[in-house]
């Protein structure tokens, strides 16, 4: 497993002036059930996090809605200082329990988040920032305007948004360049291809969360399945593979809380589909999307 490196992935240039390996990895599964509380293995997950710099994974996502608060801390304990890693988090969701996710968009509120993550991750600049949700109870203006001072004020350096449209993302603009848009999208869920389209003209970075998912595609005997034989991989890494090549911009974060897992994550960059196991692969994606929404 020593020769697998994120490098592999490619480059990409958050806000246009922080370089980071295009494979990521995201947080959120270092905590328990539910994402709620302490992970079932601490030790196991410190290990994980500290395999992150040795596989080349140097962009790791976060939220302070992950545990609450575990998931930066553990971050904080197994990493800090940062060496060559940008620790991107999240604020915008309250946690009442497992798996509850209200959001809270006040623009108190959000200060408050960010001032609490920077004690958290021992940091005096979050060097990627984004919001959770945009909260409809409060006007998204009062949102973008705190966030646009935060940014002037030195506490934030770049912004991102999630779980956006594209009309969504050009309001935010009017107050602070987007960087990056966080979405759910993998092969079989592709309702944000028109966010990414968007991304990719205007190299807005795009991070795929749940990216490994591939619903009945992976069933033995289909074509994932069979690509994956091909290449001596799992249906998932192929669906990774997939996902890196679908668009320059794209910066997936499969999450893990398994040493073992990791690297079979980050070994999917080695992985290249040909033209016609791609457009394949891509057309039977689509047909599944659609089949969910029918």
């Amino acid at each position: 497993m020593s020769t697998i490196n994120a490098a592999a992935s490619g480059q990409f240039k958050i806000g246009g002036d922080i370089t980071i390996n295009r494979l990521g990895y995201g947080a959120m599964r270092i905590t328990g059930k539910g994402i709620w509380g302490e992970p079932d293995d601490r030790e196991e997950a410190l290990r994980t996090l500290k395999r992150l710099p040795e596989l080349g994974v140097n962009f790791i996502d976060t939220a302070d809605s992950y545990g609450p608060e575990v998931s930066e801390n553990l971050i904080h304990e197994a990493l800090h200082p940062y060496k060559d890693m940008l620790i991107a988090t999240k604020a915008g969701l309250t946690r009442h329990g497992p798996d509850i996710w209200p959001p809270l968009g006040r623009p108190e509120y959000l200060r408050q988040c960010v001032l609490m993550s920077l004690r958290r991750l021992g940091v005096e600049r979050i060097d990627l920032w984004q919001l959770h949700r945009i909260d409809p109870k409060v006007p998204r203006d009062e949102q973008f305007d705190v966030i646009k001072q935060m940014q002037q004020e030195g506490l934030i350096r770049h912004v991102g948004l999630s779980e956006v449209n594209v009309e969504e993302i050009e309001a935010a603009q009017k107050f602070f360049k987007v960087v990056t848009v966080q979405n759910l999208y993998n092969l079989v869920t592709r309702q944000s291809e028109d966010v990414l389209d968007y991304c990719t003209t205007n190299n807005i970075g795009f991070i795929p969360w749940f990216p490994l998912a591939s619903g009945d595609l992976a069933q033995p005997g289909t074509l994932l399945d069979t690509i994956a034989k091909k290449n001596n991989t799992t249906p998932g890494g192929i669906a990774l593979a997939w996902i890196l090549q679908r668009s320059p911009v794209i910066l997936p974060i499969p999450g893990t809380s398994s040493v073992k897992h990791l690297e079979e994550n980050v070994a999917a960059v080695n992985i290249h589909l040909d033209d016609e196991d791609f457009k394949q692969l891509d057309q039977q994606g689509r047909q599944e999307q659609q089949k969910q929404g029918s």
